[in-house]
């Protein structure tokens, strides 16, 4: 590499223009308008759409399993919908107590509500990627553990809407679970070990029926590039020193919000999170929710600009 390259000053600048490039690429990627005919992005519904019981067809069969069937077969077997809660940084379980009280009141018998606890605390700094592998091994455990699962949504928080997308990409598959290993997302049936498929056809989570993924004041986006921090008042020196001085204070998670952690063959992962891969599918594993919604404080949002 030729001198000039290894000059402190040079790196340094090399290093801030790669970083804006890859802030505005994300921009560009994530912040798409919409192309449904009725201009609403796709996958956002009604409240109602929420918590609706969708019908299911066996592949090769031409019987439908009505709602009200399964919510009788519900009701003797259990809760069938898991709802993951996923905690932001440096937080706990204990951030969701409340939430958790609430939603179980309004949601009934047929939901199993679940709260994270594999990321908890300073373990929340050591990535997004090794958070969101945490994640997704936490949720297989709870599914082998609850008979009678269907359906999976998520809720999740700040820096947990990070976790809980790079977990479903690992989670995601384009087929529903085998009817002998779990009736997850399939309808009661006599075919055996027939692989049974769900209407909306776009994959399962877990090998179960993909609901809602929604997410409370994500930085989907990361912080990098001007005023993504408002607490730092919009100066440039803060904005400048932020983001070499992120990884010292919460570890490979702070470089990975910044967009520092990319190299020359390999962009910053929340880059690589608005694309679909060999090996991971981020994209098709968000489309495969029948309701994908996110949520922002308009305004006195001192972390998040949006």
């Amino acid at each position: 590499m030729a001198s000039t390259l290894s000059s402190p000053c040079h790196r340094r600048h090399h290093h801030h223009h790669r970083s804006s490039y890859y802030s505005n690429q994300l921009r560009r990627r994530c912040l798409r308008p919409s192309t449904a005919a009725s201009g609403r992005p796709s996958g956002l519904g009604t409240s109602r759409e929420l918590y609706f019981h969708p019908t299911f067809i066996a592949r090769g069969s031409r019987s439908r399993v009505s709602c009200s069937s399964m919510e009788k077969s519900q009701r003797k077997q259990g809760p069938d919908h898991l709802l993951i809660l996923v905690h932001g940084i440096i937080a706990s379980p204990s951030d969701w107590t409340y939430g958790e009280a609430v939603l179980k009141k309004r949601l009934g018998d047929n939901f199993f509500i679940y709260a994270s606890s594999s990321n908890i605390y300073t373990k929340t700094f050591d990535g997004i990627d090794v958070a969101g592998r945490r994640l997704a091994n936490e949720v297989l455990d709870v599914i082998k553990k609850m008979a009678g699962l269907r359906k999976i949504s998520f809720l999740a928080h700040s820096l947990g809407g990070l976790f809980a997308r790079y977990a479903i990409s690992i989670l995601y598959s384009t087929a529903m679970k085998d009817a002998s290993q779990s009736a997850a997302c399939i309808a009661p049936t006599t075919e055996g070990s027939e692989k049974l498929e769900c209407t909306s056809g776009l994959g399962a989570i877990a090998g179960l029926e993909p609901i809602n993924f929604i997410t409370l004041a994500t930085p989907h986006l990361g912080v990098r590039g001007k005023n993504q921090l408002p607490f730092l008042q919009g100066l440039s020196i803060l904005e400048k020193i932020a983001a070499p001085l992120a990884p010292l204070v919460v570890g490979r998670t702070g470089g990975q919000l910044f967009l520092t952690d990319g190299e020359p063959s390999k962009p910053p992962l929340l880059l690589q999170m608005a694309s679909d891969h060999e090996d991971k599918k981020f994209i098709s594993a968000l489309a495969a929710f029948k309701n994908r919604i996110l949520y922002a404080n308009v305004s006195y949002d001192r972390i998040l600009p949006y």
